[in-house]
C-alpha cells in the first residue's frame, strides 16, 4: 500500500509572509520520525508559492510543496493562469486538480481535469484528483455514479504506469466547508469504491495510488478515517490554517 499523505490546501488565505510563519511553526510541531510515516504538504496560494520554497529550502524542511491549481497549456495568452512549468521551476511536488470549487465556481470540466493531469505528469510532479457528489446526488443515490464516471473521464487516456502516480481524494461536496464530514463508514466505502474503479480499468496500479479523505477534517476525526483499509491520508481545508491542529492531524496515531 502506499505512504500516508497528508495535504493542506489554504484555498485563498495567508500573504507570502504568512506563509514562511506557518511553515516554519508546523515544522517545529513534527518530528523526523513523522515525516518517515506520513508525506505532509502544504499547498499555499500562487502568490506565497517562492517564498514558501524557499523556507523549505533554506531551512532543510521535509515539509512537502503543492499548488492549488493549473493550467494544461506550456504557456500562451491565458491571462492570470499558471503553467506546469511554472510550478516545477518552483520545486513543487503535487497539484490539486479537479478540487469542486473549480468545478463548481469556475466551470471546470471533466475534460479539463484530464488535461490537467496530463500537464502535471508530463512536468513531473504528483497530480492530485479530487472528486466528490453533491448532497442532491448522495440523495438520489447516484453518488458512485458521480464520483466512476470522474475517475473515468478523468482519466481517461491513461495507460496503467501514469495512472500509478495520481493521488485521489475524495471530497463529498456537501462536507466542504460545511461542518458537515462524512463519518469515517462512508469514507471507507467510498475510498474501497474509488480503488475498485481504477483496479477495473488499470488492474495493478489501483493498489499504488493514494486515496485520500477530504472534508471538515479536524484532529478529533482523522483517526477514525486512518483506520479505513483504503484511506491512505487527508486533503485538509480549515484545519491546515493552524499549524497545531494541522500537526495533530498529521500524527493521527498518537
Amino acid at each position: 500500500m502506499p505512504k500516508d499523505l497528508i495535504a493542506g490546501n489554504w484555498k485563498m488565505h495567508t500573504s507570502h509572509l504568512d506563509a514562511i510563519q506557518m511553515i516554519q511553526k508546523l515544522s517545529y510541531r513534527l518530528e523526523a520520525s513523522d515525516h518517515s510515516r506520513v508525506d505532509v504538504v502544504v499547498c499555499p496560494p500562487f502568490t506565497a508559492l517562492r517564498s514558501a520554497q524557499t523556507v523549505i529550502e533554506t531551512d532543510h524542511l521535509l515539509i512537502k510543496l503543492g499548488a492549488q491549481d493549473v493550467h494544461w497549456e506550456e504557456e500562451g495568452a491565458y491571462t492570470g493562469a499558471v503553467a506546469a512549468p511554472m510550478l516545477q521551476k518552483l520545486s513543487v511536488d503535487y497539484v490539486i486538480v479537479g478540487h469542486s470549487e473549480r468545478r463548481q465556481l469556475f466551470g471546470e470540466t471533466d475534460d479539463d481535469v484530464n488535461r490537467k493531469l496530463k500537464a502535471v505528469l508530463r512536468h513531473e510532479m504528483t497530480p492530485i484528483l479530487c472528486v466528490g457528489e453533491t448532497l442532491e446526488e448522495r440523495e438520489q443515490g447516484i453518488s458512485k455514479d458521480r464520483v466512476g464516471s470522474q475517475i473515468r473521464l478523468g482519466l481517461q487516456g491513461f495507460e496503467s504506469g501514469a495512472v500509478a502516480k495520481v493521488v485521489v481524494a475524495y471530497e463529498p461536496i456537501w462536507a466542504i466547508g460545511t461542518g458537515k464530514t462524512a463519518d469515517a463508514d462512508v469514507a471507507g466505502d467510498m475510498a474501497t469504491f474509488i480503488r475498485s474503479a481504477l483496479a477495473e480499468q488499470w488492474d495493478t496500479a489501483a493498489e499504488e495510488v493514494p486515496i485520500l479523505y477530504g472534508g471538515s477534517v479536524k484532529p478529533g476525526n482523522i483517526a477514525g478515517f486512518m483506520a479505513k483499509r483504503d484511506v491512505n491520508g487527508a486533503l485538509v481545508g480549515g484545519a491546515a490554517l493552524d499549524p497545531d491542529s494541522f500537526a495533530s492531524i498529521v500524527r493521527y496515531w498518537m
